[in-house]
């Protein structure tokens, strides 16, 4: 039963995948992104970084939130019972992601969570570490779709 939960979940998550991948294709020509650029964005552009900051978090919490412990199940590690922390010292682990690279996502994650016009420096570099590390979060997917394949 629960590698139907797990395979469930990685289909809900590649549907963010998916749509990560198109929106940075069409980011592309605004990286690295500058307060200059960020004034003369389109509206399409704009609606772009809308799309990158939510699918990002949607797939972050995806994962955070149910696909680590399911697939940790899966391997046999008793999740019940574990804190957030003690998940993702085994998926360290497992070599899917790094702790310090989880935590700085979610540092990341909220920060553009919040709309502080005066913090307009630190949101700008948001954007741009988002469009940079987002390939990083979506080889997490892919590295547990391809450990459960095998």
């Amino acid at each position: 039963m629960g590698i139907n939960k797990l395979e469930m979940y990685i289909k809900e998550a590649n549907l963010h995948v998916q749509r990560l991948e198109d929106v940075l294709k069409r980011l592309k020509n605004i990286y690295p992104l500058t307060q200059e650029k960020l004034e003369n964005l389109s509206s399409t552009e704009l609606d772009a970084l809308d799309t990158l900051a939510f699918r990002f978090a949607k797939l972050q919490d995806l994962i955070g939130s149910k696909i680590f412990r399911e697939y940790l199940s899966e391997v046999g590690f008793i999740t019940e019972g574990k804190t957030f922390w003690d998940i993702l010292k085994e998926i360290e682990k497992e070599g899917i992601i790094d702790i310090d690279s989880w935590s700085e996502f979610r540092k990341v994650r909220n920060l553009l969570a919040h709309d502080y016009p005066d913090e307009i420096e630190e949101k700008i570099e948001a954007i741009n570490y988002l469009i940079e590390k987002t390939p990083l979060l979506i080889d997490v997917v892919k590295k547990i779709e391809s450990k459960i394949k095998r």
